[in-house]
């Protein structure tokens, strides 16, 4: 499913005192199949960050395990050209499910809980380099960053992602034939909005098209750190 999304950008040099740094949730990325058997510990996984406060978790369905006999009713191409754009950022040439990325730098087996939750324990402690405020206006959210980290920015991308909370799927085929699954946070679009230098603060007017929640992430680009988010929900 595409969404789109009605957007106006301004760019304003800021010229005040640096704000402190933010102090955001941690992105929690999970590449996952409906068509992989050993998938459902992680997804189950995923459904429980999803309840916390400090973690914004979101699933995103790969499509390359459809050929064994079950198309992933969630599949997208670009989520498996996501993560293979992490690969290549991390000097690697292997995917695999179930796969998390923590923070867009930490990759971890989705089936190693303790792994995961230390992760995103680290991930806590560091604060981000990018303060994301979102508030909301009659056409959507007013979305301002700014760069308070040390040093000079790098350059960045702005995304918005449309998640669906929670679906119920009956698989009838493929490793998982005769389950249902439930699965949590699963994202259905994500576009980039802007590309940014961080040299001055960044305004957006966000504009969605249907009533799932909505996150704003600041990304170095070339599928680099997450610098800094927020739920627009």
């Amino acid at each position: 499913m595409i969404q789109r999304f009605g957007m106006m950008c301004a760019l304003a040099l800021s010229l005040t005192a640096s704000p402190a740094l933010a102090d955001g949730p941690v992105v929690v990325e999970l590449f996952t199949s409906q068509g992989c058997n050993a998938c459902p510990p992680a997804d189950e996984l995923l459904g429980e960050l999803a309840g916390r406060d400090d973690v914004i978790a979101l699933a995103l369905h790969v499509d390359y395990w459809d050929y064994i006999g079950w198309a992933d009713t969630f599949g997208n191409p670009a989520f498996t050209e996501r993560q293979q754009g992490y690969s290549r950022a991390a000097h690697s040439t292997v995917v695999y499910t179930p796969q998390m990325v923590v923070g867009g730098v930490d990759h971890v087996a989705g089936i190693r809980p303790m792994d995961v939750l230390d992760l995103i324990a680290a991930h806590r402690e560091a604060p981000d380099p990018v303060a994301v405020e979102a508030s909301s206006t009659a056409d959507g959210w007013r979305v301002r960053a700014t760069w308070v980290g040390d040093g000079e920015a790098p350059a960045m991308v702005v995304q918005v992602v449309t998640y669906s909370p929670m679906e119920e799927v009956e698989i009838t085929r493929g490793e998982n034939a005769g389950l249902t699954a439930e699965y949590y946070n699963i994202v259905r679009s994500l576009q980039v909005i802007s590309e940014w230098s961080g040299a001055s603060e960044f305004e957006a007017q966000v504009m969605p098209s249907n009533n799932m929640p909505h996150v704003v992430i600041v990304q170095e680009s070339d599928h680099g750190a997450i610098l800094g988010v927020a739920r627009l929900d």
